[in-house]
């Protein structure tokens, strides 16, 4: 008589594939996230248009700040201005994640995400990892068009544009977090949007995007100083500048990286009790 052993039993759905790796699950969710900009690139020229509009704009109602007291010597306005506009327009990007991420919420893209063997920080973390692809396609293509169109000549040269891209991605995409963080913790899509909207005005306009510090009055200058953005656009400037600003960029990285990982738990935690 032969003795056979028994069949193993099939692991239940989903046993297991927790281990098949964070690596994977991140690779497949930001591949998804990706996939509309693959398909219709018409979406990087519309991400395009609000920065470009604001460079425009802007260099033309604030030029004459270059000739006040306290501006930078020898240094344009459109020179001062893209650093910053290449902060601004990173965090516009996460605040169009947030509102999208909110409306997946809504329905039921996320509930069939949750109802899968898929680690609920993945999902999130995938979409800062979309966000940060788009927004240094983004980058690149702000730094052509502004030379190509607006005079930008950095001081710092191409090494050190690319640079300040570099630190105004990293900076940005920690920051993002906030408006990930809102729309985990708010089910409205329109709600999110006014909330994160009204988040986004003191963090750029009460900083040092347009105007220096030192030339505001002395209670905004409070207020800039606490403002994370203002050590990004910092460290972005000078570095796009070409000035010593290693000790800048740092900063920058280490406030935003804190602020970054306090709005990231919190959103974790927010997408947990929603889903």
């Amino acid at each position: 008589m032969t003795l056979t052993a028994p069949p193993r039993a099939r692991p239940a759905r989903g046993e297991g594939s927790r281990e098949a790796g964070l690596a994977t699950q991140l690779g497949v969710l930001t591949g998804r996230s990706l996939r509309a900009l693959v398909l219709d690139p018409r979406l990087v020229v519309a991400s395009m248009l609000g920065p470009l509009l604001m460079l425009a704009t802007f260099s033309q109602l604030f030029g004459g700040v270059a000739r006040a007291p306290g501006f930078p010597r020898d240094v344009r306005y459109i020179d001062f201005l893209v650093p910053a506009i290449m902060v601004t327009s990173a965090m516009q990007a996460a605040f169009n994640t947030a509102v999208g991420l909110t409306q997946e919420m809504g329905n039921g893209i996320i509930a069939r995400f949750r109802s899968m063997p898929v680690r609920p920080g993945s999902v999130l973390l995938a979409r800062s990892l979309a966000d940060a692809i788009r927004c240094a396609i983004q980058q690149l293509i702000l730094l052509a068009l502004s030379a190509a169109l607006l005079g930008f000549r950095p001081g710092g040269g191409v090494p050190g544009a690319l640079a300040a891209a570099a630190v105004a991605l990293a900076v940005s995409c920690c920051l993002g977090w906030i408006f990930i963080a809102i729309a985990c913790w708010i089910r409205s899509a329109e709600i999110v949007q006014g909330v994160a909207g009204l988040a986004t005005f003191p963090l750029i306009f009460a900083s040092n995007a347009f105007v220096p510090a030192d030339g505001l009055p002395g209670w905004l200058q409070a207020v800039v100083r606490v403002n994370p953005v203002t050590y990004g656009i910092e460290a972005t400037r000078g570095l796009a500048l070409g000035e010593p600003a290693l000790a800048d960029a740092l900063t920058a990285l280490a406030i935003s990286g804190a602020v970054g990982l306090a709005a990231a738990a919190l959103a974790v935690r927010g997408f947990q009790r929603r889903t």
